[in-house]
């Protein structure tokens, strides 16, 4: 259960709640929620999440691990536990709120959980995690650092890299540009591949494209993962520069891209990550070119099932291309807007990634 991966610090990001019962906080316990309507016969079986600080609500990151729970309670026929973290002081207080309310499984969504998701694994061996974006590993030796726990990572670098090839065949300035909320790996991966696609892109179709906010090591970030001011400000930054395309990496920091984007009055695009924002924010239909995904839900669904049904695999998981865990969203309200060929290169060149005919290098390959 090697996973190679350079990650110097912590991130994270927010969520949202629907059917099963959130908290807000970490000094009560957690309530349980309702699982939906069941079905199967009741197993013995508590599966529970904790999020980051970000909140359930985030319409990407958080929201998918949710759902993914959610679903998998539902098969499952139990009612899964959540929790939501305020502040990185929550992390440890929830994930003891959890053990002592019995949970099975505990589900950790995001990079800043990582510390505190290895201290609890250590502590209680006979109980199964599953962490979301994050390797679990503390002490950099490029193992998991406990075996009860379960990463879910996504090489996100390669879906970037097609989004950041229909940017740069898109753009009318030829300049693009992202921002981040921190730099970490899992938020600078986006930005990585979207420079290596839009510099592919330069180089086979002979297109000066420039790239704003990402040199390949280093980038224009906000110091957070909230929509404020110092996110409108970065944004408005780049619109200033003449971006017409532009990729926020960091939970609800899009929010305050789309606002700076419509006072600037001009056409520029977003680029949506972790979910398709035009299905989860129709507020932003209008400005998304397209959406970097991964598969968040579907990896959590399916690590709470096999251990719902006694089939725990500390494994980890890496989405990829090629095994569909992580892509880009359609056009949507942009399929008329992109050239023709378009969609019929990026299915081209999915193929050629997948295939190992064109090199796309991200922090989880080093």
């Amino acid at each position: 259960m090697k996973v190679t991966t350079r990650k110097a610090a912590l991130g994270g990001l927010a969520m949202f709640g629907a059917a099963a019962l959130l908290l807000a906080g970490c000094a009560a316990a957690p309530e349980e929620t309702d699982g939906g309507d069941g079905g199967g016969e009741a197993l013995d079986f508590i599966p529970c999440m904790v999020s980051d600080a970000g909140g359930f609500d985030d319409k990407s990151f958080n929201q998918l691990a949710f759902e993914g729970l959610t679903k998998a309670a539902d098969e499952l026929g139990v009612d899964p536990v959540t929790v939501e973290s305020q502040s990185e002081t929550d992390y440890a207080p929830n994930l003891t709120s959890l053990v002592d309310q019995g949970c099975n499984l505990i589900v950790t969504v995001g990079f800043a959980l990582s510390a505190a998701t290895v201290e609890s694994a250590t502590a209680n061996p006979d109980i199964e995690y599953v962490i979301v974006d994050d390797a679990a590993d503390n002490d950099f030796d490029g193992t998991t650092d406990a075996d009860n726990i379960k990463p879910i990572l996504f090489n996100t670098a390669e879906a970037a890299f097609l989004a950041g090839y229909a940017a740069a065949d898109f753009t009318t300035t030829s300049v693009v540009g992202t921002f981040g909320g921190m730099n970490f790996p899992t938020v600078s991966i986006f930005m990585d591949g979207f420079k290596q696609g839009v510099d592919y892109y330069a180089a086979e179709k002979g297109k000066a494209v420039q790239v704003l906010g990402w040199d390949g090591t280093d980038g224009l970030f906000t110091g957070g993962f909230e929509a404020n001011d110092a996110a409108r400000q970065t944004a408005q930054s780049l619109i200033d520069q003449n971006v017409d395309v532009m990729l926020p990496v960091g939970g609800p920091i899009y929010q305050s891209a789309a606002a700076a984007i419509r006072e600037a009055g001009r056409e520029i695009a977003m680029i949506g990550v972790d979910a398709d924002f035009t299905v989860t924010d129709p507020s932003v239909a209008d400005l998304m070119l397209t959406s970097i995904l991964k598969q968040i839900d579907v990896a959590t669904y399916e690590a709470v099932l096999a251990a719902g049904n006694g089939e725990f695999d500390p494994e980890p998981y890496i989405g990829t291309l090629e095994n569909g865990g992580v892509g880009v969203a359609p056009f949507h309200d942009f399929e008329s807007k992109v050239s023709d060929t378009l969609q019929g290169e990026l299915d081209d060149l999915q193929a050629a990634i997948i295939a190992g005919d064109v090199e796309v290098t991200s922090y989880l390959e080093q």
